[in-house]
């Protein structure tokens, strides 16, 4: 389990790097890290360097952190996340978002590439996450609490803000942009649902399922941060379609609605 004395070792190395002061984070999923190659004035850390990082091996991800100004903001950009299929502890996969608040961070954008559960939505959409479903059956905060970082029991009846959904909503509107709402479930992976799988998940109420983004979400809530999740739905998920699926389906995807996740996220920016 990662001390304070941990969390503050990373976030001093990464303050020796750069006199910014981030207030707004972004975690960037499979294939949307472009966004922060439009970052000014960039400071760029492998997270190879940071202390008490792990290492994460994921396709489609950079690893390393930016830091700099976009639309106005001072923000600090996660270009890939870990993730628990890779074998990390919950611990590891969510420690960065430890480091970011003890950098400043008040408001973290949350994003993903991940299966469409709701027939009535497309591969290429954009989702706003308005709640999740914990599928995996564990959770980051189970272990001893340390109260400077948050309260023993976070309540979690609104993880994903409803002023950032809202500004978000407002924001694909005068982009005349399409955005979906949807539940978003956590699937630990590697392996895709099965199709009795995603029967199941659907029956529970989900709209979208991918493997990462809720341990990220719950430890930015237990800090008291505000969290708006945007993923983009790359197939639609196994069984409704009679083709199967593919990681690189999921990259060549992210790809094609990069432009327009990117604009997205600008236009929130810009009026948070």
């Amino acid at each position: 389990m990662h001390q304070l004395q941990d969390i503050l070792e990373a976030k001093n190395f990464i303050l020796s790097k750069t006199s910014a002061q981030p207030t707004i984070g972004m975690i960037l999923g499979s294939g949307l890290g472009t966004l922060a190659d439009e970052i000014e004035n960039a400071v760029i850390i492998p997270y190879s360097e940071i202390p008490h990082f792990a290492k994460s091996e994921a396709v489609g991800h950079a690893n390393e952190m930016v830091i700099g100004e976009l639309m106005g903001k001072t923000v600090v950009a996660m270009k890939g996340r870990f993730h628990y299929y890779e074998g990390f502890t919950l611990d590891e996969v969510t420690f960065p978002v430890r480091v970011l608040k003890a950098l400043g961070v008040g408001q973290l954008i949350l994003t993903n590439a991940c299966g469409a559960v709701n027939t009535k939505f497309n591969p290429g959409d954009l989702m706003l996450i308005t709640d999740h479903i914990n599928l995996v059956g564990t959770n980051p905060l189970i272990g001893p609490n340390n109260p400077e970082l948050g309260t023993r029991f976070p309540d979690v009846s609104q993880v994903y803000n409803r002023d950032l959904r809202n500004t978000a909503l407002k924001v694909a509107e005068k982009q005349n942009m399409s955005l979906q709402q949807g539940v978003y479930a956590w699937w630990s992976g590697p392996a895709y649902e099965t199709p009795a799988e995603i029967r199941m998940i659907r029956t529970l109420g989900a709209d979208a399922v991918g493997m990462s983004t809720v341990p990220e979400a719950l430890v930015a809530i237990h800090g008291n941060m505000k969290v708006l999740g945007i993923s983009c739905l790359t197939n639609m998920a196994c069984g409704i379609l009679d083709q199967p699926l593919s990681h690189d389906e999921v990259i060549e995807v992210a790809g094609k609605v990069r432009a327009k996740f990117v604009d997205l996220v600008k236009g929130i920016l810009e009026e948070i």
